[in-house]
């Protein structure tokens, strides 16, 4: 007679720790965007009449430095976030591990890029050269 322990054993490959890392940053960043970008919606297009909605508005806006912080925060999670899912969009096309890596680099350079640009110019924004 012979038995039947029931226990199979397999090897899995484990995802990378940037994988994972990835994964939770989506999560994180896509519950920041829904409280930044429902906010947004709410102040700027509920509250406010949105056929009033002109560069004075927007420069009286960042005149405060709390609404530039709320921008760049908009900013930083949404930049990188639609990056990352274009980048996991690629990576199921590409199956070249050199060519992933290619547009891994540009991605993480165009993300860099975009976001000291942006911040930049929202930080930089002179709110006195348009209000005069």
């Amino acid at each position: 007679m012979t038995t039947y322990s029931g226990i199979t054993h397999r090897k899995v490959q484990v995802q990378s720790n940037f994988e994972r890392l990835a994964f939770l940053f989506m999560r994180l960043t896509g519950i920041g965007l829904i409280i930044l970008a429902v906010g947004h919606v709410l102040i700027q297009h509920v509250l406010s009449d949105v056929h009033n909605l002109t560069l004075e508005v927007v420069a009286a806006t960042w005149n405060a430095w709390g609404w530039k912080v709320y921008d760049m925060l908009l900013l930083a999670f949404a930049i990188p976030h639609g990056v990352n899912g274009l980048r996991n969009i690629l990576e199921d096309y590409v199956h070249s591990q050199q060519a992933v890596k290619v547009i891994n680099v540009i991605l993480v350079i165009f993300v860099v890029a975009t976001l000291i640009w942006a911040g930049f110019a929202i930080a930089s924004f002179d709110a006195s050269a348009v209000l005069n």
